[in-house]
Order: structure tokens, then C-alpha cells, then sequence
């Protein structure tokens, strides 16, 4: 009798069971911890991201692979989980943010851009005939508008619909191997230069060794958003000593 309570309300979406709990919600966190890696680092100048993926045949484009995502010039995200449901949560926040540049004349600041993408995810916990989305993002930016100087943020959003604003953090796969790696490691006054190779090295210890270029991407807003492309990845590697043998 208890499991099929249970398994009624694992089958409501958007029903409490007795204990509190949305099991739709634990099952999407569950999904994006089948993701690959995802690392956020946020330095004294700018916010690093940081993306591993998953070559599943030597016949795939590893460029076609897309983990992290450019939202507006200061605005970027890596994503974990379910890649279609990361796409929507990614257009949907482009979409958001290009409405509040056009409507205010500016860029939109980094927490009201994630809050804005964690209540629009809220919905879908609370709607019948929907689902939560199995996929989370970080969210990295820096805000210029109305400030002395450029301040980096970093935020997590959660399936629940819940942001949080992290220091240096990871989401995925292994994503408490990494964060330990991370509270080792981690020193808020270091540069983009240093985040990126500490996400780099984060992410290979997440892999348990070396990595290739073409198994990561890195990108940096410092205060605009740019990826480094494969020959800057394979020397940070490189200079490391995290170049997996056969790809220099």
C-alpha cells in the first residue's frame, strides 16, 4: 500500500507527497547529475566557464557540441542535464534579456537575468501537464551599468527554480569531487587567467586525468563574453601538464 501511495505521487508533477517532497524536482536534480561537468569560477576581473563534454563517437563534431552559451555581450551560461530542455532555458533567457536592453536602453544586471530564468523554470513545477526542466545552467556575468567598477557575478539555478550565488562552483557530473577541488583551491582575488586554469584543472580532476582541447570549452567574461578557441585551449592544457598524450 505504501509503494503505491509513492508511486502516485512519483507520478503527479506538481503534487507534494506527505513528507514534503516533489520527487518530479529530485528526478530532474538527478538528470543534470547525469550531465557532463559544468565549472564557474568568478575572479577579482571576471567569471570563467568552463564546460566538459561527451565525444560518444570519434564521427562526432566535437564543435557541434555546444555546453556553453552566449546570452548578451556581459552574459554567458554553461548548462547540465538534458540538452533540449538547457536549448529552451537558454532561448528563453536571450530572448529576456534582449526585452529589458531594448525596453531600458541597458544591459540587464546578472541577478535580475537569473532570477527572471529560476521563475520561469518555478513555473513548470507547479503546472499540470508539465515538468520540471531536467537541466540547470550557470550563470556567469559581469555588471558595468550604475557601478564604480565592473562587478563579476556567478549564479546557479536549480530545476526547483531556485538561484544561488556562488564564489566558484560546479553543476554535473562529479559535482562534488569538483566543488571540493574548488574549496581547496579557490582564491577570490585571483585573475580570469588563474580561473581558467583552475577550472581547467578542476575539470580534470572531475575526468581523473589528462584532457584533450577538443574535450572542453572555456569561456570568459571579462566584462564581454568570449570563448577561447582550441589552440589557446591546447596550450592552458599544455602549460598545465593536463594534455592528454596524442593531442598536441
Amino acid at each position: 500500500m505504501n509503494g503505491q501511495r509513492q508511486q502516485a505521487y512519483d507520478r503527479g508533477t506538481n503534487i507534494f507527497s506527505p513528507d514534503g517532497r516533489l520527487y518530479q524536482v529530485e528526478y530532474a536534480r538527478e538528470a543534470v547529475r547525469r550531465g557532463s561537468v559544468n565549472v564557474g569560477v568568478r575572479a577579482r576581473d571576471g567569471v570563467v566557464l568552463a564546460a566538459s563534454k561527451r565525444l560518444r563517437s570519434p564521427l562526432l563534431e566535437a564543435e557541434g557540441i555546444e555546453k556553453l552559451h552566449k546570452i548578451d555581450d556581459h552574459l554567458g551560461v554553461g548548462s547540465a542535464g538534458h540538452v533540449a530542455d538547457a536549448r529552451q532555458l537558454v532561448d528563453f533567457g536571450r530572448r529576456r534579456a534582449q526585452t529589458d536592453r531594448l525596453r531600458y536602453g541597458e544591459p540587464m544586471a546578472v541577478e535580475p537575468f537569473t532570477k527572471a530564468v529560476t521563475d520561469h523554470v518555478q513555473e513548470f513545477t507547479q503546472q499540470g501537464g508539465a515538468r520540471p526542466f531536467g537541466a540547470a545552467l550557470l550563470v556567469g556575468g559581469v555588471d558595468s551599468s550604475g557601478a564604480d567598477e565592473p562587478r563579476p557575478r556567478l549564479f546557479e539555478t536549480d530545476p526547483s527554480g531556485t538561484p544561488y550565488e556562488w564564489q566558484a562552483t560546479a553543476i554535473g557530473a562529479d559535482d562534488d569531487t569538483v566543488r571540493e577541488y574548488l574549496e581547496g583551491n579557490y582564491d577570490p582575488d585571483s585573475s580570469v587567467d588563474t580561473g581558467v586554469e583552475l577550472a581547467l584543472s578542476a575539470l580534470a580532476e572531475s575526468r581523473g586525468g589528462p584532457l584533450s582541447p577538443e574535450e572542453v570549452d572555456v569561456a570568459i567574461i571579462d566584462p564581454t563574453y568570449r570563448e577561447l578557441d582550441a589552440d589557446k585551449r591546447r596550450s592552458t592544457l599544455d602549460s598545465l601538464d593536463l594534455l592528454a598524450d596524442g593531442a598536441a
